[in-house]
């Protein structure tokens, strides 16, 4: 597999490159990157082939929308797809704090929920006005989910559905964006999202991985039916796979339990018998499901960037896939990659 491999979405027409470029590090998420680390990363995925770039205006208060759309201005805008979300409004305050949890040295901004209709408008008029362009290929519901808003989530989803989406149809009509859905990390409100609207491309993030396959059951037919494209974020779920079973590794953005962990070593030992790493089966594993267009990661730096297209592009032997699914460590129903 190449990072430049390619898949359609159906109902849009749009063309996905493999590996997409997730746009949260150069919202100086995690660390500060000054603006030329941030035109250089970009620079670098573009040389690899990348051409699907990700975005929001929820890293780094605007910071990483702004700074991609400066690194991609010189850009031939036929050539790439470019997906940013809305659910945030951002409002100038002088004395705004500057870091914003794991955001670093951000804009004097406030970012309020605000999954309204004129709340949409208000959101995507504010990112073309960063990223310097006038439209968009995709524009997410971003965070509508339990894991932002906790007891809230109902009422907010609510009003993500009945409001936030008919704006996006509305700036879809007018051909401002191609392709409109949900960011969500939480399959169960992913179905019901897909069921109650007409979406063209969602985003899950952290649900299809070595360590969670629950999209096969229901989510994942629904979209082949509708010819729904889903963008995968979390491959990794959040750094488990990527590091292996260490002191410290994450899971769903919090440390590993003991059962993670323990699932992790038995991956890893099987792909150490192959000597494949078990970051290059995990990427390999997430993109290998015809409905998934694209796995969108992020890279705190340049070498890690590399890193991340090595990994993807790595040979891994049928018989990888083979004891896995012996060892019920992958389900026997999960697509994998064909040689």
């Amino acid at each position: 597999m190449l990072v430049s491999d390619t898949k359609v979405n159906a109902r849009s027409g749009l063309t996905f490159t493999a590996l997409g470029y997730g746009g949260a590090p150069i919202g100086n998420y995690n660390g500060v990157f000054s603006d030329a680390d941030a035109q250089d990363m970009v620079s670098q995925a573009w040389d690899q082939g990348i051409r699907y770039f990700d975005t929001a205006p929820g890293y780094g208060n605007g910071l990483s929308e702004h700074r991609l759309g400066h690194a991609l201005r010189r850009r031939d805008r036929k050539e790439l797809v470019l997906s940013t979300k809305v659910g945030r409004v951002l409002t100038p305050m002088l004395d705004a704090p500057s870091t914003n949890g794991q955001y670093l040295d951000i804009p004097p901004l406030v970012a309020g929920y605000d999954y309204s209709y004129d709340g949409v408008m208000r959101a995507v008029e504010q990112s073309m006005q960063r990223m310097l362009t006038d439209h968009f290929d995709v524009l997410f519901i971003h965070d509508c989910d339990r894991y932002t808003h906790g007891s809230a989530a109902p009422e907010l989803f609510h009003q993500a559905i009945v409001s936030a989406f008919p704006a996006l149809e509305s700036l879809r009509e007018q051909q401002v964006v191609k392709a409109i859905g949900f960011g969500i990390n939480e399959t169960d409100l992913m179905i019901e999202a897909i069921k109650s609207t007409d979406v063209d491309v969602c985003l899950l993030a952290g649900r299809y991985t070595l360590l969670e396959q629950e999209p096969l059951d229901e989510l994942f037919p629904i979209c082949e039916q509708q010819g729904v494209g889903i963008v995968l974020g979390g491959v990794y779920n959040s750094g488990v796979l990527a590091t292996g079973p260490i002191s410290g590794a994450r899971f769903n953005y919090a440390a590993a339990d003991a059962n993670i962990l323990a699932r992790a070593k038995q991956l890893q030992d099987v792909c150490r018998r192959h000597d494949v790493p078990l970051a290059a089966v995990a990427v390999q594993f997430a993109y290998a499901h015809p409905v998934v267009v694209s796995a969108c990661i992020g890279a705190r730096d340049e070498k890690q960037q590399t890193r991340n297209a090595e990994l993807f592009e790595s040979s891994v032997p049928g018989e990888l896939w083979d004891d896995l699914r012996a060892a019920d460590l992958i389900r026997s129903d999960a697509p994998i990659p064909q040689s």
